[in-house]
């Protein structure tokens, strides 16, 4: 049986939980000629797979497009993206990809949110929704990655 980063196992007959990068929803909100219907496609396709989370990190990222909480919200019903704080775990792991990175000469001084996105679907066992693929894929092998 497939298991988590804790061992844990992961039954794969329950639907599974896809996590959702803000990469993936700015495309949608704005839509984004090249990359718009490819994200919107991959969301329904995740929502009738099973759950979609997101985090305040992914949150917070959507947010800069928004003037108001409740336009944010209205453009991220909780009844499909549903919200979900950050794992104490989550933070750990977001540590040590961040220390990987910078010791295979990673010069970006601020990827913590990415790693902590990541770290959070890798605890959890869940499916990421990206295109952002490279770095979660070469810091987070053990998380499925749904990326272009």
């Amino acid at each position: 049986m497939p298991s988590d980063l804790r061992g844990r196992p992961v039954d794969l007959r329950v639907r599974p939980i896809t996590l959702v990068d803000s990469n993936v929803l700015f495309d949608v909100m704005t839509n984004d000629p090249a990359w718009g219907q490819w994200s919107a496609d991959r969301i329904t396709q995740a929502l009738d797979d099973g759950r979609l989370v997101i985090n305040p990190i992914v949150y917070a990222q959507v947010s800069i497009g928004f003037g108001r909480i409740e336009e944010l919200d209205d453009a991220l019903p909780a009844s499909e993206f549903e919200r979900e704080p950050l794992p104490y775990e989550a933070g750990f792991l977001a540590g040590k990809a961040y220390v990987a990175y910078r010791r295979r000469g990673g010069s970006r001084r601020s990827p913590m949110p990415d790693f902590y996105i990541a770290a959070h679907a890798a605890v959890r066992g869940y499916r990421l929704l990206t295109r952002d693929a490279k770095r979660y894929l070469t810091y987070f092998p053990g998380v499925e990655v749904i990326a272009p």
